[in-house]
């Protein structure tokens, strides 16, 4: 879903200035959500921005260079080996603090399959 434009920010803003409405009668007037009006208007009081934050996160992984030689070595060492156990590997080596879906996004860059043992 993207983000509500400034022209509907500028109007609720408005409004809510003009103290024409609740800031629940302003969610109903304007097709929001009163959770979106509140957080809006707060956000307002407190930086003095409409615009919208950026959506998404930072994806770089923290996993780099010689890092990723290190990751490639243990997997091909032990294939079967557990994300978990990856992990706490290079927080103990190197002393980077991954996350499993982070190593698991690495691990897939870098085409490393890995066999689980039946």
């Amino acid at each position: 879903m993207s983000a509500y434009s400034l022209d509907l920010r500028h109007k609720i803003l408005s409004a809510w200035q003009n103290k024409e409405n609740t800031q629940r009668g302003l969610a109903k007037r304007f097709k929001v959500s009163l959770s979106f009006v509140r957080d809006f208007l707060r956000r307002y009081r407190e930086t003095n921005e409409i615009a919208a934050r950026p959506q998404g996160g930072d994806r770089r992984s923290k996993i780099k260079g010689k890092d990723e030689e290190l990751v490639k070595t243990i997997v091909k060492k032990q294939n079967d080996i557990y994300l978990r156990e990856i992990k706490d590997n290079l927080q103990e080596s190197n002393g980077i603090k991954v996350s499993i879906s982070g190593l698991s996004r690495t691990l897939k860059r870098l085409e490393l399959g890995r066999k689980k043992k039946l």
